[in-house]
């Protein structure tokens, strides 16, 4: 069995950011085993190659990381998870791999910075908590809300193009179908200036009210991974910079309609709003039927009886859609049609696609570098460098 020297510190350092108990860890890198891995099989001087496989099946960052003798870094700066002790989701290991992606890929786009002409820096006020968030949403709202048709997944595209013109640099991850473990999160905010949203193809709304919250965070400057579960947000005991950041993306979205939303009626059994009459000001806003309902909740306009009635109403009518759609690729697939199993690319921030394009003008990367970080083929580069 071949073995080599390790630093040891690096795999004690990533436990310890990822959070892991000793059995988990344990159990996370003797899976498939048939006699599980103990602690001494990994810590001591020499460690068994394949037994660093299945450690980097864990953190992936490459074998290279824990052969170098280097100490590894551990300050505020270089994680959340340094940073900040609890999160608004009991986050799993994929969800604690996406956000440590993105950390490092925040810090890369930081060096880049410093070695080109890149300006990221956030340019927008830290807003207080104490501030009124219905009319922090107008103020913002002048300048970071898009004019575009009704299409969803084109309103969120322009969202972030106008988030990108402000120094906002928002990120879209897409998972695989085939991933054994998915994300248990919807979007975080790693300071100064990042968003993370997690593609939810089917429903855009849902990913729209995501990113306005996420938003808030970044007026407050309020670090958080979480998940936005609608169902907690409405019934649930919510911390006040949660109610903040939802007052002021459901206030950023809604525009016009809050006025609409503020003087319906208290729902109750002589006046029960019809499903079609909310589902009316959804679809005339960006704002979801489920923020709407969470929202009249809140309000004290809506019993939790209620909403949860709607709420199923609403579920079996999105669940009976994906049914026809389930069938429809059925029944193609039978007829001999090509399946599009493509995976989705995520939509990419302009200030993103800038960066890199001005990090390769000044030389810090090269043509490789630039088309595997903005998912090129070598024949689409000419397109990103006019």
């Amino acid at each position: 069995m071949t073995t080599t020297p390790y630093n040891i510190s690096r795999i004690n350092q990533l436990i310890h950011q990822f959070r892991l108990g000793k059995d988990e860890f344990l159990d996370l890198i003797s899976e498939g085993l048939k006699n599980k891995l103990e602690w001494e099989d990994i810590f001591k001087e020499e460690i068994q190659i394949n037994h660093l496989k299945r450690i980097d099946k864990i953190f992936s960052k490459g074998l290279a990381y824990y052969l170098d003798p280097a100490p590894p870094i551990q300050s505020k700066e270089s994680s959340i998870f340094f940073r900040k002790e609890k999160f608004g989701a009991d986050l799993n290991l994929a969800s604690k791999k996406i956000v440590t992606q993105f950390e490092e890929m925040k810090l890369s786009l930081s060096g880049l910075a410093k070695m080109s002409d890149l300006k990221i820096d956030r340019i927008l006020p830290i807003f207080s908590i104490d501030e009124d968030p219905e009319e922090i949403a107008k103020t913002v709202r002048q300048n970071l809300f898009p004019k575009v048709p009704k299409d969803s997944r084109k309103f969120l595209e322009a969202l972030i193009d106008k988030f990108a013109a402000a120094n906002i640099l928002v990120f879209e991850f897409v998972e695989s179908p085939n991933l054994k473990q998915k994300v248990n999160i919807d979007g975080f905010y790693l300071q100064p200036n990042v968003i993370v949203l997690r593609r939810n193809q089917d429903y855009f709304k849902r990913e729209i009210f995501t990113l306005a919250h996420e938003l808030g965070h970044y007026l407050l400057n309020q670090e958080e991974v979480e998940s936005m579960d609608y169902d907690h947000l409405a019934l649930g005991s919510i911390s006040a910079v949660e109610t903040w950041c939802n007052r002021f993306a459901f206030a950023f979205l809604a525009g016009e309609k809050m006025d609409q939303l503020d003087q319906l009626p208290e729902v109750g059994k002589s006046n029960d709003y019809s499903f079609e009459k909310i589902k009316s000001i959804s679809d005339s806003t960006h704002l979801s039927f489920a923020a709407i309902l969470t929202y009249l909740v809140r309000k004290g306009k809506m019993s939790g009886a209620i909403y949860g009635r709607m709420r199923k109403e609403q579920e079996d009518t999105i669940q009976a859609k994906k049914d026809l759609e389930k069938k429809k690729r059925e029944l193609e697939k039978e007829m001999g049609k090509p399946s599009m199993g493509a995976q989705a690319k995520p939509i990419q921030s302009p200030l993103f696609v800038s960066a890199i394009q001005t990090a390769f003008f000044d030389g810090v990367i090269n043509e490789y570098e630039l088309c595997k970080t903005l998912h090129l083929k070598p024949e689409q580069l000419e397109k990103y460098l006019r």
